[in-house]
């Protein structure tokens, strides 16, 4: 399946598997740095389609990606959004990203956060922007976390 079939079948996929739960309603889909990108409008069920730390939209991106891996896809990349959820939220740790980089800044302390890999990849390219800080992560699957870190000068 090419990219634009890839694309096709994601959308329709989407919405087939929010039709059986009664929500019918046009999924927009772009594609971005080889990422399907499906965007579910607002509905009265957007909570229980996000649901509790966003698992019930982590479990349809999945649903959605091995259904095109199992048919072979070019693309098998899908980001999917439910009335712009992730982008606000992006938008809200980006700018406590900046909170903690200031603190940090200002008294040298590192900063040990226990963030998603969503997160945290949104807190580093933040952190990307500040010479005299860095960011890694440490640990595995849900103990990782994040550390933000003043550069001394001879480091």
């Amino acid at each position: 399946m090419n990219k634009d079939e890839s694309i096709r079948f994601a959308t329709k996929y989407l919405e087939d598997l929010l039709s059986f739960f009664g929500i019918n309603v046009a999924v927009d889909s772009t594609l971005d740095d080889e990422v399907i990108q499906l965007a579910i409008p607002s509905t009265s069920m957007n909570s229980l389609l996000i649901g509790r730390e966003a698992n019930n939209l982590r479990a349809l991106q999945h649903i959605v990606s091995m259904a095109l891996t199992s048919r072979d896809a070019d693309l098998t990349r899908v980001n999917v959004d439910v009335a712009d959820y992730k982008r606000q939220r992006a938008e809200h740790i980006a700018e406590q990203a900046e909170e903690w980089i200031r603190t940090v800044r200002q008294t040298g302390e590192s900063r040990r956060l226990n963030l998603n890999a969503a997160d945290r990849r949104i807190v580093h390219k933040v952190a990307q922007d500040y010479s005299d800080i860095t960011t890694h992560s440490e640990g595995e699957g849900r103990e990782r976390q994040l550390i933000i870190e003043k550069i001394t000068p001879n480091q």
